[in-house]
């Protein structure tokens, strides 16, 4: 009987009157399977033998363990010989009954386990000696040791046993879990015990996937998750939306849209409305443009205005883009104030001005431009207070200009603005440049060329209107000028 008093089998020897006692116990044929070293496991009860009477010099209190290895089972017939087993080791209890333990029932149960190896052949036999002990064998358990599979890290570990040589680890490199990725090599060490240890490296969910109880779960709908790492599905950021599992990106809800450099966890946003109270303000030499930010920025802060210009006849019912020579401060794209000025403009002309509100996403949409508009009607900029302009002399890059002024100004003049251009070039660019005398010297010009000017006076209350038109020539390559005693000499170089 077993300590709950249930009927258990053994194999049992109890020659303790009779000398020099040999009797053997073989197992059947046990298979190594993956084992390089096997544990075995002895459960055994063994009478003292002091509570025997008569039985001094012949009653034992141990038994030995031996073990054959082979690559087959052997016969039926095969004759048992000794000498072909291994010892392992000699067993001895830590408790043996004795005949009142016997009367009252209690069974002492000794738990011995060996180690037996390396065993490197397909499988082996275990076999048990009897030397003179009186001794119940009750269980033999055969088993070896191995670190189970595990996932640590999100990285899958396969069974794995341990080497034969119980003080080197098994390094083991672990295959990343579905739907991970490696961030370094994942690796665990197997121990002589079936312990993993020492882990490093690890895997994280890719993109589309979180970490759940050692897995990688695919993204509800309404979440994504752009970038691989163990963080969690972000949830679609505002004006956005995914339908399907997995999703990498949040895509824009109709009439929202994303810049280029819009990262994905950012909302989306939509085309700004267009700019507020418009107003102009005209005086003798500019027109001044102020306008308030839209309404509805888009959600963005990278608003943006573009100011347009169109020129149109008295009825207003025909119109063209404004002459290029029209000067915008600060310019007339990609302001990111709400005001501008505007120079040179025509004298009695009808201008239409758009101011265009835009942000980051402005080209990505089909709606309508987002435009104020405002209609101005220029009058005369003031009395021309330049009279005819003259050559003084020219070189091959300079020209020396003078003029006259009218009698009685209106008002004292501060300066003069000279304006100039390659003739037929007005369209692609043009100079300027001041003087507070009726003369000046324009340099940095080209041989041989052309040139227009223009002049007009500033007095306190602004800019009057240029004069006429006149245009001169620079002298050709080769040819300086210069003046003495009033006389103007050309030389060839």
């Amino acid at each position: 009987m077993d300590e709950h008093n249930r009927p258990i089998h053994t194999f049992q020897v109890c020659h303790v009157m009779e000398p020099n006692q040999n009797n053997w116990l073989r197992s059947g044929w046990i298979q190594r399977q993956a084992a390089q070293r096997v544990h075995v496991e002895l459960r055994f009860t063994l009478r003292d033998c002091n509570s025997i009477p008569w039985v001094s010099g012949t009653c034992k209190e141990t038994f030995n363990l031996f073990y054959m290895q082979t690559d087959e089972p052997l016969s039926a017939g095969a004759r048992f010989r000794p000498t072909d087993y291994t010892k392992v080791d000699t067993i001895a209890a830590d408790e043996s009954f004795t005949q009142t333990d016997l009367g009252d029932r209690v069974l002492r149960l000794n738990t011995e386990v060996r180690e037996v190896g390396p065993v490197t052949q397909k499988g082996f036999y275990l076999a048990f000696q009897d030397v003179g002990a009186c001794i119940a064998l009750v269980s033999v358990k055969v088993f070896y040791k191995r670190c189970p599979s595990t996932v640590r890290n999100l990285a899958a570990f396969p069974d794995t046993v341990p080497h034969m040589d119980s003080s080197s680890l098994v390094e083991v490199r672990g295959a990343c879990v579905e739907n991970a990725e490696e961030r370094d090599t994942p690796k665990l060490y197997c121990g002589a015990d079936g312990d993993w240890l020492v882990p490093l490296g690890r895997c994280v969910c890719s993109i589309g996937h979180e970490e759940m109880d050692g897995h990688c779960r695919a993204c509800r709908p309404g979440f994504f998750k752009a970038y691989a790492g163990n963080t969690k599905c972000s949830k679609c950021p505002l004006h956005s939306s995914s339908h399907d599992q997995a999703a990498t990106i949040c895509h824009c809800d109709k009439g929202f849209y994303r810049a280029a450099k819009d990262t994905s966890t950012m909302a989306c946003t939509r085309p700004p409305s267009a700019p507020r109270n418009l107003v102009s303000l005209i005086n003798d030499t500019a027109l001044f443009l102020h306008w308030n930010p839209p309404s509805d920025t888009g959600g963005r802060n990278d608003v943006t205005y573009n100011v347009l210009c169109q020129r149109c006849d008295g009825s207003m019912s025909q119109c063209e883009p404004c002459e290029s020579d029209l000067r915008f401060i600060p310019r007339p794209l990609g302001i990111s104030g709400t005001s501008v000025a505007i120079l040179d403009l025509a004298m009695h002309a009808n201008y239409t001005f758009h101011v265009e509100a835009l942000n980051g996403v402005s080209a990505l949409g089909v709606a309508a431009r987002s435009l104020a508009n405002v209609t101005v009607t220029t009058h005369q900029t003031g009395p021309v207070l330049v009279g005819a302009v003259k050559k003084d002399w020219a070189s091959q890059d300079s020209i020396a200009l003078s003029w006259s002024e009218v009698e009685q100004p209106p008002s004292a003049i501060l300066d003069y603005e000279v304006k100039y251009y390659e003739k037929e070039q007005e369209q692609l660019s043009y100079s300027s440049t001041r003087t507070k005398t009726p003369s000046v010297v324009v340099t940095g010009l080209r041989p041989s060329t052309v040139y227009v000017f223009h002049v007009r006076a500033r007095t306190a209350a602004g800019y009057m209107a240029y004069g006429s038109s006149f245009e001169f020539t620079t002298a050709a390559e080769g040819i300086n000028c210069f003046f003495s005693f009033a006389f103007l000499h050309c030389n060839s170089t």
